[in-house]
């Protein structure tokens, strides 16, 4: 019986926090069809197949969903721009390399079409905003650095001009990933690392010309 009574805490736990995963992923589906400022709790909880009263058991607002979202967010794409510096990537061929970078990135923004919707969106509230500025800082560094690995001759300037115009392109593909087919997506793909192949090409090409 002590048993019993031990294990039912973490028997509520479990459910609570699969509950709330359940209720972030309902929200994710919303914020990204609706956008944040036209989505609703009582929205979330019809997707997630709940009343309103128990989604605010665990989330008191809509902000506070949008928030954990972000942090769910932050944490993947931090750890998807770790792999600029991994050092097997940069021994790769530049097609190679920029498609081992890129395809993940675009999957996960495929699978997770709320992420661009409340770091980019045209109503993104400040405070999401502002945890999304950090991440882009460090996407912004993690490719100038990948730049001056794949281009030492590049002056610092250019290459920072160049990581914000590449990073800027990768973003602009995003309501064509989100928006695409499956049967058009691996296309999409191609084309958006075909884009970019031949920017980095070009910046390489251009510092190691005598």
């Amino acid at each position: 019986m002590a048993q019993q009574a031990a294990a039912a805490p973490k028997r509520r736990q479990a459910r609570g926090e699969r509950r709330i995963e359940e209720l972030l992923d309902a929200a994710g589906q919303v914020f990204a069809e609706s956008g944040y400022s036209a989505t609703t709790t009582n929205a979330i909880a019809a997707r997630a197949g709940v009343s309103p009263g128990t989604l605010y058991q665990y989330f008191p607002n809509k902000d506070a969903m949008a928030d954990a979202l972000a942090g769910r967010f932050a944490v993947e794409l931090a750890r998807q721009q770790a792999l600029l510096a991994q050092p097997d990537l940069l021994a790769l061929p530049l097609d190679q390399l920029l498609s081992r970078l890129l395809r993940p990135m675009l999957r996960f923004q495929r699978e997770n079409p709320a992420c661009p919707v409340l770091f980019l969106g045209p109503d993104t509230p400040q405070r999401l905003a502002d945890v999304h500025a950090p991440l882009h800082a460090a996407m912004l560094a993690g490719v100038a650095d990948l730049l001056g690995t794949l281009a030492p001759r590049l002056p610092e300037a250019d290459r920072n001009r160049a990581a914000e115009v590449a990073v800027h392109l990768f973003k602009g593909s995003l309501p064509l990933i989100v928006a695409a087919s499956l049967e058009e997506l691996p296309a999409l793909e191609d084309e958006v690392i075909r884009a970019l192949l031949a920017y980095f090409s070009a910046l390489v090409g251009s510092s190691t010309s005598p």
